[in-house]
């Protein structure tokens, strides 16, 4: 058996609830990707490990992303970033749809490279790295600034289209994602792990201050 028919299968084993299900067909419409049934299954996964109570999402999308992440940690606060205020209104009421409390959505419209630096240090349980992958390494450092000892962040597309692994291809937003995976994998100051779920989801558990 193919390991990418392993890989479809897992993607087709997540069954999605059904305002997520409606967000990600609107999103589709809209032309705006959203993260894959697997890999938004892995970061509820993730969210719900982490009992986590207070999240950053940089890149809302339509809500797909952190309605995954809200299913993992039913209790946690959702702050998300995003340059696009006409989808942050669909996000919002999708978050809307599933039920969840207005006070618990957080969502700013502005340049993550500039809301980023004024965030809190160490406040955070996970933060979700899906926007502008040619600034992936910059926005990891703030995430893993912004996240507490035992937080996660977590990078949705670490193998880019399927390309990051194959030698051949050497565009600059490969390039980043190749080095942002060496330089990560010899921290001792993070854990890091890459799932092929998707086109990847790179997981990066700090473990020193």
């Amino acid at each position: 058996m193919s390991k990418e028919t392993n890989w479809k299968y897992a993607e087709d084993i997540v069954t999605e609830p059904a305002v997520i299900v409606e967000a990600r067909a609107h999103a589709g419409e809209l032309g705006v990707e959203s993260v894959s049934p697997g890999i938004g299954a892995q970061l509820a996964v993730l969210a719900g490990a982490a009992a986590a109570r207070s999240i950053v999402e940089i890149g809302t999308g339509l809500g797909v992303s952190g309605l995954w992440m809200l299913a993992g940690a039913p209790a946690a606060t959702l702050t998300s970033i995003d340059t696009e205020v006409d989808r942050q209104q669909s996000a919002r009421a999708a978050f809307t749809a599933s039920g969840v409390a207005a006070n618990r959505i957080r969502l700013i419209t502005g340049r993550a490279k500039d809301v980023l630096p004024r965030m809190n240090e160490g406040s955070y349980d996970l933060v979700l790295v899906d926007a502008d992958p040619e600034s992936v390494i910059e926005y990891v450092e703030h995430g893993l600034r912004l996240v507490r000892v035992g937080g996660t962040v977590a990078v949705p597309h670490a193998l880019w289209r399927d390309r990051v692994a194959d030698p051949v291809q050497r565009d600059d937003t490969v390039a980043d994602f190749r080095s942002l995976l060496s330089e990560l994998s010899q921290s001792s100051a993070v854990i890091t792990a890459l799932s092929p779920i998707g086109d990847g989801l790179l997981q990066i558990t700090k473990v020193l201050g």
